[in-house]
């Protein structure tokens, strides 16, 4: 360890991944900075209060895992309610049910048993079932055919990309998961739930006394906060920790119109999507059914998917073969001797990956079991 150093390590951003580094770098008395150019902790899972409802300010998170030894872990420090997803459709002002289900075959077709319902979906495949998709409209049309895809998949996820469903790579549909079964259930998970008291709970208790300093823009003075750390965790953009030099990931972002009703219950539901492309948001949120809320009033989220720029949050990660090589380049530089020593990279953006926060949790633990073993 250098004499000058004040922390072992520096860590940039104060989300969930970072969270679980810093507890457990915590358990072997390493001395940890947290530092984030956001005004709060808790990256994405941060939660507003608004009206006593805890607000998912950057979109909804809902926890869910198989993994029992996440689960185990998360459980240390907050409680979780029994929240179950289970998200409505609007088309047109018409209600379905996902995922996709035999109240959702039913909505769609009449159809009310699982022989009728398969027979259904062959039925409606069948002018596509010689396809070989290239790309997403055809893959949807391929396994699910016209109706389904017209009325769940198409508007929503055009939105979602920012352009035409010819235009997406047939892999971001691999399949539909198509249920036999009356269950609204969105996850197939174990576990499922969202902290009691909401996401900031979870946080502060991982956490604990790490000192953390928010408001603060790590490439504002870089030099300046490297050398108060032996080791730094960066979980920002990796391309922009390397100055973009091979060029710009890409990413789909996101922003919110969030509003107080002067009602108790406004949808019914605290996940509704809108799938005709003709509403330009995507998803209604109702916040106070994540914790069964019983307050007079409720607060509600619009979702309008954009194109990221650099004043706006990036979300989503484009994982086409284009971006996946720049990401190799950036992997490869991270690696080099240059900065493997002083530099340690982790957290969806700085892996270019979409991770639900199990997976996050589940990396962040790997990466700590490496590190300070």
């Amino acid at each position: 360890m250098t004499t000058s150093a004040k922390y072992d390590y520096l860590i940039v951003g104060a989300g969930l991944f970072s969270a679980v580094f810093a507890h457990q770098a915590s358990l072997q008395n390493k001395r940890v900075l947290v530092i984030d150019k956001r005004d709060h902790r808790g990256g994405n899972i941060y939660c507003e209060n608004v009206e006593g409802i805890n607000v998912h300010k950057y979109g909804a998170h809902i926890f869910h895992t198989s993994n029992k030894e996440v689960w185990d872990y998360v459980n240390q420090f907050v409680d979780f309610n029994h929240y179950v997803n289970s998200p409505v459709a609007n088309y047109r002002d018409k209600l379905y049910n996902l995922p996709f289900n035999m109240n959702t075959f039913y909505q769609l077709w009449g159809v009310k048993t699982p022989a009728e319902a398969k027979a259904k979906i062959e039925e409606v495949r069948a002018p596509y079932k010689d396809l070989e998709p290239s790309n997403l409209e055809e893959q949807a049309l391929f396994l699910g055919g016209k109706d389904l895809y017209e009325k769940l998949i198409k508007g929503y996820t055009e939105k979602q990309w920012g352009r035409p469903a010819t235009q997406i790579p047939s892999f971001i549909i691999k399949r539909l998961p198509f249920r036999f079964t009356f269950d609204n259930n969105y996850f197939n998970d174990l576990y499922q739930g969202i902290p009691i008291g909401g996401y900031n709970k979870l946080i502060d208790g991982l956490f604990g006394d790490t000192e953390i300093l928010t408001g603060l823009n790590y490439f504002d003075e870089k030099e300046k906060y490297d050398a108060m750390a032996d080791k730094v965790l960066y979980t920002g953009k990796i391309d922009e920790f390397f100055d973009c030099q091979f060029g710009k990931l890409e990413y789909r972002s996101l922003h919110f119109e969030t509003e107080v009703l002067d009602t108790d219950n406004f949808q019914g539901n605290a996940v509704v999507n809108y799938t005709d492309k003709d509403v330009p948001f995507t998803r209604i949120l109702e916040h106070k059914h994540f914790e069964f809320g019983t307050s007079d009033k409720t607060v509600i989220t619009r979702e309008y998917p954009h194109e990221f720029s650099k004043d706006n949050e990036p979300y989503y990660p484009l994982n086409d073969k284009v971006n996946e090589a720049l990401l190799s380049q950036y992997q490869e530089l991270a690696q080099s001797a240059q900065y493997r020593e002083k530099y340690i990279f982790g957290g969806r953006l700085a892996d270019y990956k979409y991770y639900d926060m199990d997976d996050t949790i589940e990396a962040a633990l790997k990466l700590t079991s490496r590190e300070l073993s």
